[in-house]
């Protein structure tokens, strides 16, 4: 229970320090002195930041935590309301996107956002954070065997007795509680990003929260895409740049970017399933994804 408690108490303060949606918060002072000043921000915030540009350095650009400033004109939280937002709005904003005007100061730890009206969110980021704090807090008790999650995003350590955790992928068109494969993991965390989880549609499309900077217009390569990596941050990262960019460049992006002990499944625009071959072998696919938009 103590072991519970301690987590919860780190996930708390980490979202009161990171969020976006109370005026008290770090992130919200950024917000206020974009083109005026740079802010002085705790090593933990800095350290996110700084690893989200990185990110965006090493993904073509297609991590953006600046996509903040579409907030309001895509509704897609408590907000949302099934709208789209006027090409004009979207076309308007686009020029206040742009990780290269994140400014860091890493002697003086602080933020600076070049522009006016320029906004970040943490959201693609800090939950996987903070479930790698949450985990190191429990190995430092004693814990071997566990499993922390937040949101998609989740560390699972030692084994369930003399069993490995299987995780399942959920199947982005079934019900909620569908899986269309199950894999085994052991010290490593899982992370899935779904075009199916804030979103709505319209039409015959589908309009969802995972933007892509470059035309500020929900991506469309995939309809999921499931990680697993050696930590938590990395998986919650990348899972948004392999949906964006799809299973195609992904490939190459990890290649590239030499990511060791990174394994992908995408469920693809067309529904097919694609995955890198160091989680073929463990994957187990019990049913085809289900159709639909």
């Amino acid at each position: 229970a103590a072991g519970a408690k301690a987590v919860f108490d780190e996930m708390r303060r980490l979202d009161a320090e990171m969020t976006t949606w109370t005026p008290t918060g770090e992130t919200a002072k950024i917000h206020a002195a974009a083109g005026v000043k740079p802010v002085k921000v705790s090593d933990e915030e800095f350290e996110v930041i700084e690893r989200a540009v990185d990110v965006s350095k090493h993904s073509g650009g297609v991590f953006d935590i600046t996509v903040e400033a579409f907030r309001g004109l895509w509704k897609f939280d408590e907000d949302m309301d099934g709208s789209l937002p006027n090409p004009a709005d979207v076309k308007k904003r686009l020029e206040k996107i742009g990780w290269k005007d994140i400014v860091l100061d890493k002697k003086a730890k602080t933020v600076y956002l070049r522009r006016k009206g320029m906004a970040i969110t943490l959201g693609g980021i800090a939950k996987g954070y903070a479930v790698d704090k949450c985990v190191a807090l429990l190995k430092k008790r004693g814990f071997t065997d566990f499993m922390v999650q937040a949101g998609g995003d989740m560390f699972i350590a030692g084994s369930k007795g003399p069993e490995p955790w299987v995780v399942g992928i959920r199947d982005p068109r079934g019900p909620r509680d569908e899986m269309f494969a199950l894999a085994p993991v052991k010290d490593h965390s899982f992370s899935t990003s779904g075009d199916y989880e804030r979103g709505f549609v319209k039409d015959g499309v589908r309009y969802h929260h995972i933007l892509d900077p470059r035309d500020g217009q929900p991506a469309r390569a995939s309809r999921s895409v499931t990680v697993r990596a050696k930590d938590a941050y990395t998986a919650d990262a990348w899972s948004k740049v392999m949906f964006i960019w799809g299973w195609k460049k992904g490939t190459e992006l990890i290649k590239q970017n030499k990511l060791d002990d990174f394994e992908v499944v995408w469920v693809d625009d067309k529904n097919e399933i694609h995955m890198t071959p160091g989680i073929e072998k463990d994957l187990k696919v019990i049913k085809q994804p289900t159709p639909g938009p």
